[in-house]
């Protein structure tokens, strides 16, 4: 008699391995359907229950998860004695901007999460210092089981002097970046409130903070690492503004790195260089879709992936079929809806609707050109203050929980996937094209709204530019590497930031290159599929001509090799024609700072310590 197979779904989903070469041989998504589907159920992570205000919360026997696709049923609370300090001064209850009809296609989940902020009778989302409350408590119970290392890292501060921080979950000997690396294990990042009138993410990601370091989710370290910033936009969050306390916004200078916040996050994801990267945002309910469509939007959760120039084609493919489809299932599974996400514009005559964007600036885009999964969810939050918050953070929790899941499950494919990566991307230096602008493709969208009176579906066919096939604008051929000259120390000191390797040169001598001269300029505002982006600055919107011939280069200037993993961030930064480069933006005072190197140089260079 032939053995009965015992194993579960999920594990014989987990056992289900690709290699490149299969992709290769069948790039049809469609093979990869059937091992899907069983990976879907094993990624909706239901939360244990939890006890109640004054109870132990280490006392407490956590029950057998439900069936996969099934309603939690008790309510996480905070760690015992945790301090709840004085609610933020922001009080957001606007009424309802819709109808009885619409608010009863959103009903709570079946599980109550009860957050410093979300606890009955708060007139206000959690603050500040109870954040850094929340993960220290958490991080003192975790290190007290063997096995598990926790810790409060601190990123720097907000622009008003708040703690940035991030807390460290994982498995290593210790908490230093050489030991996680060290452990082979994929490591998640996972980003919230980078806009501060978006507090779902924030009240979520404390949630799954308790649940990996306390809960049902603690398994998973056994295979991943993970980084958790409740709060990337503290002084944001304080004030109930979406910019930081400049009025920046902090998601469109992930490359340029002008704010601390932003510099915060590139340097942690320097040194814990993440495999997975989660932002987690919410989108406007009403507002310009009522004044343009007379609709309501309609979705629990709004996903999309890295949708910029020159990523890697693998990239893709894991963002998709690894990442997105389960996190449809898990979120199916809940009762909770989904759309890719997309905007429009604030001119109320234009109804074009845009998926995110795909210029090289936001935290999406930017650590796709890392060559990390880079994923974003948004719920359905702006403009509605408290309203529907539980479901708003169930509907990150399950999200959340199913990246994590679907990380744990694939680490060796995973293991495989980032050094393939990295590998490519630096074998491309001197080779063929690289695109230096792109812009979506136009096409057109049904669209599912809400009728603000009724609450039906209200079906509408929109104009869609689709993030999802990019058109090339501009094209050039990919160099070698980049000189920059060496008054050229702030984009010196950014790039480094974000991790890239740069090169001083020893001795004076001259390279094979192709200078920029310009042809036209205009001084302009940066701007997104929104509109303008604030950012308090104009930029140079210039057009150049190439001319290709020895170049001069002194000793105490730098070369910036492509023969690395962040090539296509290098690239992205440093071409000089486009809104997001440094030269646009003023990080490089002139055209002449920067020379396109054409052949591998042959002078004496020293790598920056």
């Amino acid at each position: 008699m032939s053995k009965k197979n015992t194993a579960t779904p999920c594990q014989r989903a987990s056992n289900v391995r690709f290699s490149f070469g299969f992709w290769k041989r069948f790039p049809s998504t469609s093979l990869l359907a059937a091992p899907l589907v069983l990976l879907a159920a094993c990624t909706s992570v239901p939360l244990p229950p939890w006890p109640g205000p004054g109870q132990s919360a280490q006392k407490t026997q956590v029950t057998p998860a439900p069936k996969p696709g099934a309603a939690p049923n008790a309510s996480p609370v905070p760690p015992s004695g945790t301090p709840i300090a004085s609610p933020a001064l922001v009080k957001t209850t606007p009424a309802a901007p819709y109808s009885a009809a619409v608010a009863a296609r959103f009903p709570d989940p079946a599980v109550t999460y009860n957050t410093p902020g979300l606890q009955a009778g708060r007139t206000s989302f959690t603050s500040n210092s109870e954040v850094q409350s929340w993960l220290r408590n958490l991080a003192n119970a975790a290190n007290r089981p063997a096995g598990v290392q926790a810790a409060v890292l601190p990123l720097g501060q907000s622009q008003r002097g708040e703690a940035l921080e991030a807390l460290l979950l994982t498995r290593a000997d210790s908490a230093d970046a050489a030991s996680v690396l060290a452990t082979g294990r994929p490591t998640v990042l996972l980003i919230g409130q980078q806009h501060g009138d978006e507090p779902a993410g924030s009240e979520a990601l404390l949630v799954i903070a308790r649940e990996l370091s306390q809960g049902l989710l603690r398994p998973l370290l056994a295979q991943i690492n993970v980084l958790i910033v409740p709060r990337a936009n503290p002084d944001g969050a304080a004030a109930g503004q979406r910019l930081t306390a400049s009025g920046l916004d902090m998601n469109r200078d992930h490359l340029l790195l002008n704010t601390p916040e932003a510099q915060a996050l590139a340097k942690l994801t320097r040194d814990y260089h993440p495999t997975v990267v989660v932002d987690a945002h919410e989108y406007t309910v009403v507002g310009r879709y009522l004044e343009k469509f007379g609709a309501v939007q309609k979705f629990d959760a709004l996903l999309q992936y890295a949708t910029t120039a020159n990523l890697p084609e693998f990239l893709t493919k894991a963002a998709e079929e690894w990442y997105r489809r389960p996190l449809l299932d898990a979120l199916k599974a809940q009762g909770l809806s989904t759309e890719w996400y997309y905007t429009t514009s604030a001119d109320l005559a234009d109804k074009k609707i845009s998926m995110g964007g795909t210029k090289p600036d936001t935290d999406r885009n930017v650590n796709g050109l890392k060559n990390a999964v880079s994923l974003l969810i948004e719920t359905r939050g702006v403009g509605i203050g408290q309203l529907h918050i539980q479901r708003r953070v169930h509907t990150q929790v399950t999200a959340i929980s199913s990246v994590l899941a679907s990380t744990a499950q694939r680490t060796k494919a995973l293991g495989q996937l980032r050094p393939y990566l990295d590998k490519d991307v630096s074998t491309q230096a001197c080779k063929g094209d690289a695109t230096v602008e792109s812009a979506p493709t136009a096409a057109q969208h049904d669209l599912l709204m809400l009728d603000p009176v009724s609450g039906a579906d209200k079906a509408i066919t929109v104009d869609w530019d689709s993030a999802l096939l990019l058109r090339d604008i501009k094209v050039r051929a990919r160099p070698c590497g980049y000189w920059l000259s060496a008054a050229s120390t702030t984009a010196v000191d950014r790039l480094r930031l974000h991790g890239v390797q740069l090169m001083r040169i020893a001795e004076s001598g001259s390279v094979l290159g192709d200078s920029y001269r310009e042809t036209a300029r205009a001084v302009g505002e940066r701007q997104d599929v929104r509109g303008p982006i604030a950012d308090g600055n104009s930029i140079i919107n210039a057009q150049v001509s190439l001319t290709r011939g020895l170049v001069d280069v002194p000793r105490g200037s730098y070369y910036v090799p492509l023969n690395q993993p962040l090539a296509n961030l290098v690239f992205a930064a440093l071409e000089p024609d486009t809104q997001s480069s440094y030269f646009a933006n003023q990080l490089l005072d002139s055209l002449q700072s920067t020379v396109r190197v054409m052949a591998e140089p042959t002078i004496k260079l020293e790598e920056l310590p």
